[in-house]
Order: structure tokens, then C-alpha cells, then sequence
């Protein structure tokens, strides 16, 4: 009966090197001649049967593990190769035979460093989505709707609008309405416009926080809102109409495409120019320097909330009288990003904002408290944090209270300026986005980073959810 034979003289090599014998030690121990076994060796002499068996008597060589090691390096090789970039490099299997019998070691770093090319390539496509949607290259952003247009135009510029800060202050100098700014406002509308403010119960107007009937000259006003946004909702409308050119000619300055866009950059301009109206801009300024932008006395001063002083903070950029440069950001408990903004532009680059360790998400867990927290980037750029959840309109009995949280920051080299930089916590190490984090060891990381191929050792697990080399 004829013996099968077998050429694996490289496997043979790699077992008398990893015992550390000569050739003659291990000629002598499987019975065969020096030459004869440097033969085999060289895959000029087949393993027979009997010999494999010597192997396994003599140095306890698992022989399934032995013959299994060319056919599975052999496989992950013909994947490779199959790949259309090399498919027609190879005429046959013959030379990858000879490459993963040769040196295994060589061909699993092949395999490794293809299986991390195509990770890679896959990996390109989410980057240039995700700065697509961050405004780097419109050729792939592909079609934007109109809101996400108003918000990537407002996100990169400065949260600042010369033009309505004057006109607003000018107004709210002539209205000169003391201690009772709803009060001065309503009877502004009334008397230069005809137009009265309503309260409506929920019943009356369940889905909405404000509507205006012309043709009863009424503005309804939901009794859902709180004191303050029923303020900003009044002083909405006030600024729509006596802040009208100073909205149209900053909207021209934004330069959106469509109608729809110019429609919703017409009612956040109108947004802005309500907490001007709220909050003066030379007074607003002066107290904000003299409480050290402590938000909850700001909010005192001015019977505004939390979430309007926040935003006003981000506006303090005339000429002359500018404040720290805070920036803004608000997401809901699922993490969606619901509106970003910054007196330079929100920093993106720079600070990021996706992070699951910075303290807007751990404020969900304690609803009402200030969180305040110095951050470190992967540049080793630090800022100071302060977050809170925000409370959404009253829920009925049978809703679910809509809850958000909101950060505001600035550069940690302002912190001495601001009330909060009296933390003296240790920053937290955080990156711009999971996807653009390399941070190893990372116990927060939501995604693998598209920068970086994932870990391929089968033998190492790291404490990321996502390794990654």
C-alpha cells in the first residue's frame, strides 16, 4: 500500500528550533540520517506517515494541529488573493502552499494587514459622512434638508448679530419697562398693534406653544410653558415686528438656498432677537462680569431661566465689550444633538462635543443639578464644563416629561473669569467623537474609530468594547 507523503519541511524546521536541537540531535532521535532529515527540511524529501508518528511519540507534536496549520493559513491566504485588487497576481495555489508552509508567521501578518485595509476602506465612508455633516466637504454631504442647513450656517459662525443687538436695545430702552417686562410688552402690542396675549388651556391648544389669529388680532400663549418661555414667546413676537429690518438684513448675511431654510433662519434670528430684548445687551454684560457669569444669579437678575441665560452667554461679542467665549450645546437623554452654538462658532475641531464622558450625559442621572468638570482633548486642549438638564414644557398626567440637558464651556485659560473655574477636579480625558478617538483603554467608548483598524489578536482582549491597534 502505497504511503502518503507529505512535504512540511518548514513546520519541521520551526519544532527542532523551537527545542533548540541541531540536526543531528533530532536525526538521531527520529532514527534518520542528519542528511536525510535536512532533506525534509529543505521539502526535498516527503514526512511519511511513520515519521509524523516519530514526531508525535518523540516530541508529543499534535499531529491534527500539525496538518490543520498549512490548510487554515492556506484559506485566509485565498481570501486575499481573491480580493479583485490582487486576483490576478497568482496563476494558482501553488506559491501561497509554498508561502504558508514557509513562513506562517509572514502570511498571518498578510492576512492581518488585508483583513485591516478592507476595515479601513469600510471605515472611510463613515468618515467622510461624518464630516460631510459637519460642513467639510459638501461634494458628499449629498442633499441637506433646510434645518440641518440653518444649523450647520449658525453652528460655524459667531453667535453674534450686531445689527439686532442695537435695534434691540434701543427698543427695550425706550419701552423702559422696570421690574415687569411681560407687562410692558403686552401693552406695547396692544396699543401699537391691537393685538392682546391669551393664555389657552391645554385643551384648546394641545400641540402648540404659540399661534397668532389675525383675524381676531389675538396672540394665544399655551399655559403649558413656564413664566419664562411664555416671556420668550411674547417678546418673540415683539421682536418679529419691531426688530423686523435688523432680522431681514442678518438673514441676507447667512446666505441660505432655499425659501424654507430663510424661513427657519427668519424665526431663530427672531429667537435671538427675543433674549436681547430680555436681557439688554450693555446691562446683561455689566452683570455677567460682576457675577462672574454665575448663571444662577444671572437668572435671578433678569426673571429669565437657566436655559436662556446659557444662550445669552453665548452672545457677548460687540466690539469692545466682549464677554468669555462660551459655546453651547443641547441633547435630549437619547444623545441626539438638538442645536449647537458658540461666540466664535461652536468649536467642533477643537473641543468636539460628542463625547459619552463629558458631564451633559451623567446630568440625566441627577436632573436639576449644576455639573462642572475640566475636560481634556486628545491635543491636550482643556476647557471648563458646566451642564444641567432642562425641564421641557408641563406634561399631562398620562405624558412622559420631556427632559433635555444642556453644556456650556469655554476654554480652561477663561476659567479664572468664571464663577465654576473654582473646581479643582482633575480633567477628564475626553476625544472630539468616539469615531475620531484613538484614547486606548477607553471604558466610555461607544464606536470603534474609523482612524484606527480594530484589534485582530484573537490571544488579547483589551477593556474597550472596541479594540483597536
Amino acid at each position: 500500500m502505497a504511503e502518503n507523503k507529505i512535504f512540511a519541511g518548514p513546520r519541521v524546521r520551526r519544532i527542532r528550533n523551537g527545542l533548540s536541537l541541531t540536526q543531528t540531535a533530532m536525526a538521531e532521535a527520529l532514527g534518520i540520517s542528519p542528511s536525510y532529515l535536512n532533506l525534509i527540511e529543505r521539502n526535498q524529501r516527503p514526512l511519511t506517515v511513520q515519521l509524523l508518528l516519530k514526531l508525535a511519540s518523540v516530541y508529543k507534536v499534535d499531529l491534527e494541529e500539525l496538518q490543520a496549520e498549512t490548510g487554515g493559513g492556506l484559506a485566509q491566504l485565498r481570501e486575499v488573493f481573491a480580493d479583485p485588487l490582487l486576483a490576478a497576481e497568482l496563476p494558482g495555489d501553488q506559491e501561497l502552499i509554498e508561502v504558508a508552509e514557509a513562513a506562517p508567521n509572514a502570511a498571518g501578518g498578510v492576512v492581518k494587514l488585508y483583513r485591516a485595509y478592507r476595515e479601513q476602506a469600510a471605515r472611510l465612508k463613515d468618515l467622510a459622512d461624518l464630516l460631510a455633516g459637519q460642513g467639510h466637504m459638501e461634494a458628499l454631504s449629498g442633499t441637506r434638508l433646510p434645518m440641518d442647513e440653518v444649523r450647520e450656517t449658525l453652528e460655524a459662525r459667531p453667535n453674534h448679530f450686531a445689527r439686532i443687538e442695537s435695534v434691540a436695545e434701543a427698543f427695550h430702552e425706550a419701552l423702559s419697562p422696570g421690574d415687569d417686562l411681560v407687562g410692558a410688552l403686552k401693552a406695547w402690542l396692544k396699543k401699537e398693534h391691537g393685538l392682546v396675549v391669551r393664555n389657552l388651556p391645554v385643551h384648546a391648544m394641545p400641540n402648540l406653544r404659540r399661534r397668532f389669529d389675525r383675524h381676531s388680532m389675538r396672540l394665544f400663549i399655551s399655559e403649558r410653558l413656564s413664566p419664562y418661555d411664555q416671556l420668550r414667546e411674547i417678546a418673540m413676537e415683539v421682536a418679529s415686528i419691531a426688530c423686523h429690518e435688523a432680522i431681514v438684513q442678518e438673514l441676507e448675511t447667512l446666505r441660505l438656498s432655499t425659501a424654507e431654510a430663510r424661513r427657519i433662519g427668519r424665526f431663530e434670528l427672531a429667537r435671538y432677537a427675543a433674549h436681547a430684548l430680555m436681557m439688554p445687551y450693555a446691562a446683561f454684560h455689566a452683570a455677567a462680569l460682576k457675577a462672574r457669569y454665575d448663571i444662577d444669579v444671572l437668572r435671578a437678575r433678569f426673571r429669565v431661566s437657566f436655559e436662556q441665560v446659557a444662550n445669552r452667554l453665548t452672545m457677548l461679542q460687540r466690539p469692545g465689550a466682549t464677554g468669555v467665549a462660551f459655546f453651547l450645546m443641547e441633547i435630549d437623554n437619547a444623545g441626539h444633538r438638538l442645536r449647537r452654538s458658540g461666540a466664535a462658532g461652536f468649536p467642533q475641531a477643537r473641543f468636539g462635543g460628542g463625547c459619552p464622558k463629558l458631564n451633559i450625559h451623567a446630568a440625566f442621572s441627577v436632573p436639576g443639578q449644576i455639573l462642572v468638570d475640566r475636560v481634556e482633548t486628545t491635543e491636550g486642549l482643556t476647557f471648563l464644563t458646566v451642564s444641567r438638564t432642562l425641564d421641557g414644557p408641563q406634561a399631562a398626567f398620562d405624558e412622559r416629561v420631556r427632559r433635555t440637558a444642556l453644556l456650556i464651556g469655554c476654554e480652561a485659560s477663561s476659567a479664572d473669569e468664571v464663577v465654576y473655574g473654582a473646581t479643582r477636579a482633575g480633567a477628564v480625558a475626553i476625544g472630539a467623537a468616539c469615531r475620531l478617538c484613538e484614547r486606548q483603554g477607553c471604558l466610555a467608548r461607544a464606536e470603534p474609530p474609523v482612524t484606527r483598524p480594530l484589534g485582530l489578536d484573537e490571544m488579547a482582549t483589551g477593556l474597550s468594547v472596541f479594540d483597536f491597534q
